[in-house]
């Protein structure tokens, strides 16, 4: 056998020995129960944001000052280290550290830009952002992405597809489909790479 041909194979039993993970009631259960979590969460969100711009002072006094900040930098701190082990040891939990350590480094400067407006302390607040928080986060979402594409890049290979990796808000959950996102002259020759190898496969064993 090729090396296509081996390759097709192994795609065709994975299909048949491991079937699609939507496919079990359960989880088809807690997606919709997730579906319905996150569409209360925007409503009850956007209520509270409304109550917030109506409610809060414009001037705050914090007697747990130090206690805030300090928490965000040491909730940093363990999100570069996890990272860095999760990088070392070469685990797929690294994206899932990425995305948070990032969101942790926006977060950070926001509240540093946000809170210091108008105060002697805010040029550092903008050069501390712009030179050191916002592209970390940047390098953070973008390694975070770079995996992901990888990821779906290999899984194209196993499943017979070519061409470049489809932008990921295309891609399907899971990869179920995943022929579907390409470009249509890329599916076309995928589709028919597979039905060559098929109809050879045929006549080689007639």
């Amino acid at each position: 056998m090729t090396h296509d041909e081996r390759r097709e194979l192994a795609h065709a039993l994975a299909a048949i020995d491991q079937p699609h993970p939507l496919l079990d009631p359960r989880l088809r259960r807690r997606r919709r129960f997730g579906l319905l979590i996150m569409t209360v969460c925007c409503a009850a969100l956007a209520a509270w944001i409304a109550i917030l711009l109506l409610t809060l002072p414009g001037r705050y006094t914090s007697s747990d000052w130090r206690a805030v900040w300090v928490g965000l930098d040491i909730a940093e701190l363990l999100g570069f280290a996890a990272t860095a082990w999760a990088a070392w040891h070469q685990r797929q939990i690294v994206i899932f550290f990425m995305i948070m350590t990032g969101t942790l480094l926006i977060c950070d400067a926001w509240f540093d830009l946000a809170l210091n407006y108008g105060s002697s302390g805010f040029t550092a607040s903008v050069l501390s952002a712009a030179l050191a928080e916002l592209p970390l986060a940047f390098l953070m979402f973008a390694a975070a992405r770079r995996l992901v594409r990888v990821t779906v890049q290999t899984l194209m290979q196993l499943s017979g597809a070519s061409g470049p990796v489809p932008p990921l808000w295309r891609v399907p959950l899971f990869a179920d489909g995943l022929e579907e996102c390409l470009p249509a002259r890329l599916r076309s020759g995928a589709n028919a790479s597979r039905t060559a190898d098929v109809t050879a496969g045929g006549h080689s064993s007639s």
